[in-house]
């Protein structure tokens, strides 16, 4: 039998990276089980002897409530997680087929983890914070090109070469016979080897480019660049691959990029003198979110600093709104909800906004405050921040209020938990002051989290509500993807991936009367005082990064081709490695949710 186990892992990963030799060693380590359909290898809470592989036959994972959360078929391992963590069962793993199972002892798998890292990495689900870089120098040239850049053949005439650059707002095109790099023509060389030499506008390219320019692989760094531009004293660099053209870095991108920070942004933002000012600068966010993904930045930095941008545009709107209106009546507070209240904003985010007005507010005072939301909100919309599809706005009368109509809201919404009190309670336990006198918004903060926190019919029905949204789990190890449509055979990481986890935390911090909107401080927070378990809570942290990782990682990826930002990745674009752990964390979440909805709300 030890030849045919070491067969079965020369084939599997990640066995199969190991060396012969070890192999062979840990092949005579290697028990072989049969085991009987119906048969539980272990249950949820036990201590684990062994890692194991199947061979043959069919295992299926539960959870405490029995409900299937993989279905797991030959070459699949199971225990891992409990061996990496407490050396318990975190699920029940049952036969429901006759199966065989290689079992490797837990003393062996410590071993195998603790020796080599990629077997680790392959088993650990958690994500490590990868070492930050520190500046652009460090970053490789596929995280800063521009794909895809103007090109011509050699023999185009130079005044058909220059108006193509000028169409396209560009200071070069490269001379290429098909996806070969033959020269390059730069602003530079049009006025001083053509227009200063007094070239006819008929001469071809090739007469006045660079011949054969210097060029770099996308993995070469940035650092290599900058030393050919000082040493050399060139401005553009064409980036190649295996001899094909695919991108191109110039000066210009270099210092537009070092300029492109939120800060840089934030400062230009409080001295824009209108809304189309401010939509320009507001428009190089996905600028911004490529640096800060390529820079390894965690997911909660990257969204937290887009969030700040979105903060200080919309206060820039509320001090121009009042320029042009006057000073307002009555003290009013302007709130975000949604992604920008939770300062989780990623590429692409529609508005979700509100108005408290002071309760000494007149009827006649609303004609002041219908034009400041009007104008705020059309500014944001000018901006990129889209209305909002379900008119949760403040230019929405129902949402332009005075604080006792707010009290009141959040009275009926609790004593009524009706479905759509569900849903606008959700939106709004996710508030957060942007604008104006916060004192409005304080008190009522902690008298609905008391509130609500006391009424155990009102918290059941928003547990229920939180659940609505499931991870994308197919039970053959796969993803259940979207069946048809434009999105067909993607999974959807925000309404299937980020948000069942935003709603978990929104429930832990109902329970725990916690006062901040951020998911992942909802949760920190939520194991400090209990909420939520130790262990669970620090197993949905995991989860979390990792699925908002992979979404910000996925947007990055698209602006870097040109294209429009969404929430649709197909997980083919991963690699297996990449699948199997974020499959991983889709199951955390999925347990998690069904721990909330049988009452205990953690894992044990």
């Amino acid at each position: 039998m030890t030849t045919d186990i070491r067969t079965i892992l020369a084939t599997t990963h990640p066995y199969d990276i190991l060396p012969e030799d070890l192999r062979a060693g840990l092949a005579a380590e290697i028990d072989v089980y049969d085991i009987a359909a119906g048969q539980v290898v272990y249950a949820k809470g036990e201590v684990l002897t062994h890692l194991y592989l199947i061979v043959s036959g069919r295992i299926d994972i539960t959870d405490q409530n029995g409900e299937i959360l993989s279905i797991l078929g030959p070459r699949n391992s199971f225990g891992e997680r409990g061996l990496m963590k407490d050396g318990r069962g975190a699920v029940t793993a049952t036969a429901t087929e006759a199966s065989q199972l290689l079992a490797i002892p837990a003393v062996v798998f410590h071993r195998l983890v603790k020796d080599h890292p990629r077997v680790l990495r392959f088993f650990d689900r958690t994500r490590p914070a990868a070492a930050r870089r520190q500046d652009i120098t460090t970053m490789a040239l596929s995280d800063l090109m521009t794909p895809a850049p103007l090109t011509c053949h050699p023999d185009t005439p130079l005044i058909e070469a220059a108006r193509r650059m000028r169409d396209r707002g560009v200071s070069c095109i490269i001379a290429a016979d098909g996806d070969q790099v033959r020269g390059i023509l730069t602003t530079g060389d049009i006025t001083s080897r053509a227009m200063a030499e007094g070239r006819a506008p008929e001469t071809p390219v090739h007469a006045v480019m660079t011949p054969d320019p210097l060029s770099l692989p996308p993995t070469a760094l940035v650092a290599d660049v900058l030393h050919a531009m000082v040493e050399r004293g060139i401005t553009h660099m064409p980036v190649v691959e295996a001899g094909r053209l695919v991108g191109i870095l110039t000066q210009t991108d270099l210092t537009r990029f070092q300029a492109t920070s939120s800060a840089a942004l934030i400062r230009e933002i409080a001295k824009a003198p209108d809304s189309a000012t401010l939509a320009g600068i507001v428009r190089r966010i996905p600028e911004l979110l490529v640096q800060l993904v390529s820079a390894q930045n965690p997911h909660q930095t990257v969204t937290r600093l887009i969030t700040d941008i979105g903060d200080a545009t919309t206060r820039r709107l509320l001090a121009l709104a009042e320029a042009r209106l006057g000073p307002p009546p009555v003290p009013y507070l302007w709130l975000a909800c949604g992604s920008q209240g939770r300062q989780e904003q990623t590429g692409i985010s529609d508005q979700d906004n509100c108005l408290m007005l002071d309760d000494a507010v007149t009827p006649a005072d609303d004609t002041y405050f219908a034009a400041l939301a009007k104008f705020v909100s059309d500014g944001l919309d000018e901006a990129g921040y889209f209305y909002c599809p379900g008119d949760m706005m403040a230019t929405n009368v129902k949402w332009r209020q005075p604080l006792r109509v707010w009290r009141d809201y959040f009275r009926r919404w609790i004593a009524t938990p009706n479905p759509e009190a569900q849903m606008l309670a959700s939106v709004m336990f996710d508030l957060r002051p942007i604008g104006g006198h916060e004192a409005l918004f304080a008190h009522l903060q902690e008298e609905t989290l008391a509130a609500a926190a006391k009424n155990s019919i009102f918290v059941a029905h928003m547990m229920s509500n939180s659940l609505k949204h499931q991870p994308p789990l197919g039970l053959f190890r796969g993803f259940a993807t979207v069946r048809s449509g434009e999105h067909k055979n993607t999974i959807d990481l925000k309404h299937n991936g980020v948000v069942p986890v935003v709603d978990l935390g929104r429930i832990y911090a109902l329970t725990g009367q916690l006062r901040m909107a951020n998911t992942r401080a909802r949760i920190t927070a939520a194991i400090e005082v209990g909420a939520v378990s130790g262990s669970g809570g620090r197993d949905l942290l995991d989860a979390y990064d990792m699925i908002a990782e992979t979404r910000l990682i996925h947007q990055a990826a698209q602006i870097r081709h040109g294209e429009k930002p969404d929430n649709f990745m197909a997980p083919a674009d991963l690699s297996d490695f990449e699948r199997s752990h974020l499959r991983d964390a889709f199951v955390v979440v999925k347990t998690m949710q069904n721990a909330a909805s049988s009452g205990r709300g953690y894992l044990s």
